[in-house]
């Protein structure tokens, strides 16, 4: 799955420059398993919170890659980024901690912040040490982001009060920092019009956080409750009213990357692994060659969504197509390792197979639900297509 060079035909084929890249990612990720720094879990992307491990990643060059040297990037291609990034979902490293602000975050500001926010937020992200989340969703409105009922009041000092909720929202109980999505014009009726996003400080007096807990029985997700809380006119980002277009133009690099079809590849690896070990039948190797293929096919249209961003393009409806095949992907790799193995799952004791297979089935619910559920991304698939 994280094959040195890609199969001729593909979206990008690696040179030696990216090679060597995979090659140095690769060497520092057995290091660290080697140390013990980790253990490999489906969803560390989401759940792996290790500041330590992110800030690592930070000294390495591998966080901010795409980000000017300005603001403390590297100025990389979002193709090498996107080769860094596949190592570290494949080997399931706990990257939780930077994942959002270094995914999504950095990319939004640096397209719509002003330069204090460009100078105060983003050399942090490139560092690992600053950590952000996404306020989006919201109680009782589902996948439904038009709906948004949070308000920004604005003030003729040009500050704001926000008020309202946002549910779902990983890791802000760990994250120092968020990007909200508000009302600041109209109703709720007026749809997209009218709304606005703003970069918020988590440590604000007015602002609660309240983690949910999931149904492993880990605190991944929040409710952040914004009990009129005054922020002032630099927490604006980018322009009043542009929010719907702002978030829409952040959704593809959160729906497109690897980790819409890599959150399970430790599973498989893992279960590979095994069979290499105990040996396998001739549906097995079906099962797991099958996978594979799946996988290798999500990889190259991935590998497209990068390639058009690196061109400076709007893949929307591809990078929601990849998010939609993606996380179906992810739910059949589980239940199909699970009925092709003869291995019983527990949540303690036992085999790390064992654990790490029924860790994987505890997360299968979350796969088409976050960054939108599969029937808003096939609606957005079809608009594209001119089919409704």
């Amino acid at each position: 799955m994280t094959a040195t060079t890609a199969e001729a035909g593909s979206p990008i084929a690696e040179n030696t420059e990216l090679q060597s890249l995979r090659a140095d990612v690769r060497a520092f990720l057995a290091e660290e398993l080697a140390a013990g720094t980790f253990v490999p879990a489906v969803d560390n992307w989401m759940s792996g919170f290790d500041p330590a491990f992110s800030a690592r990643l930070g000294r390495r060059g591998w966080l901010g890659m795409t980000m000017p040297t300005a603001y403390g990037g590297h100025g990389r291609s979002p193709v090498e980024r996107f080769v860094v990034t596949e190592e570290l979902l494949a080997h399931g490293a706990p990257v939780a901690a930077h994942w959002i602000a270094d995914r999504q975050m950095a990319p939004g500001i640096l397209a719509n912040g002003t330069e204090e926010q460009k100078q105060r937020y983003l050399p942090g992200i490139a560092s690992g040490t600053l950590f952000f989340a996404i306020g989006m969703s919201e109680p009782d409105a589902g996948s439904d982001l038009a709906a948004v009922r949070t308000r920004a009041t604005a003030h003729d000092d040009g500050s704001w009060t926000l008020s309202g909720t946002k549910v779902w929202t990983t890791g802000a109980h760990m994250a120092h920092a968020m990007v909200l999505l508000a009302r600041s014009d109209g109703e709720p009726g007026d749809r997209q019009a009218g709304l606005s996003q703003f970069v918020v400080d988590l440590s604000h007096p007015d602002i609660e956080v309240r983690p949910l807990r999931s149904i492993d029985g880990e605190a991944h997700f929040n409710e952040v409750i914004f009990h009129d809380a005054h922020v002032g006119p630099d927490a604006l980002l980018g322009s009043r009213g542009e929010g719907w277009a702002q978030v829409m133009g952040e959704l593809a690099f959160e729906r497109s990357g690897p980790e819409r079809y890599l959150s399970t590849m430790p599973l498989l690896r893992a279960w590979a692994e095994e069979l290499r070990r105990a040996g396998a039948t001739a549906e097995q190797r079906v099962t797991l060659g099958s996978l594979t293929a799946r996988a290798w096919a999500l990889r190259r249209m991935s590998l497209s969504v990068a390639a058009e961003l690196a061109a400076g393009g709007r893949p929307d409806v591809r990078a929601a197509m990849v998010k939609d095949l993606g996380s179906a992907f992810e739910g059949d790799l589980v239940e199909a390792v699970r009925a092709a193995c003869d291995v019983e799952p527990r949540r303690a004791g036992g085999e790390p197979f064992a654990r790490l297979l029924a860790n994987s089935m505890l997360h299968i619910p979350a796969f088409t639900l976050r960054g939108g559920t599969n029937e808003i991304l096939r609606g957005i698939v079809a608009r594209g297509m001119g089919l409704r």
